[in-house]
């Protein structure tokens, strides 16, 4: 299950939009608002991409998308 709060308090601490984000892993903007608000899953590419462009630790990939 995805934690929206967690991935929402990360893009703060990285200064980074959600726009920004979008256009880093290749998605449209309106699809990864999809995504973080659970109408949609992400695919394993882009929890990849996420991860590079985040830094996030295996822990912090854990908790975020497979908790």
């Amino acid at each position: 299950m995805f934690k929206k709060n967690e991935f929402r308090a990360i893009l703060a601490r990285k200064e980074m939009s959600a726009t920004e984000i979008a256009k880093e892993i290749g998605i449209d903007p309106a699809t990864l608002s999809r995504k973080m608000s659970g109408q949609s899953d992400f695919y394993r590419s882009e929890i990849e991409k996420l991860c590079k462009v985040l830094a996030l630790t295996p822990e912090e990939t854990l908790q975020i998308f497979f908790a």
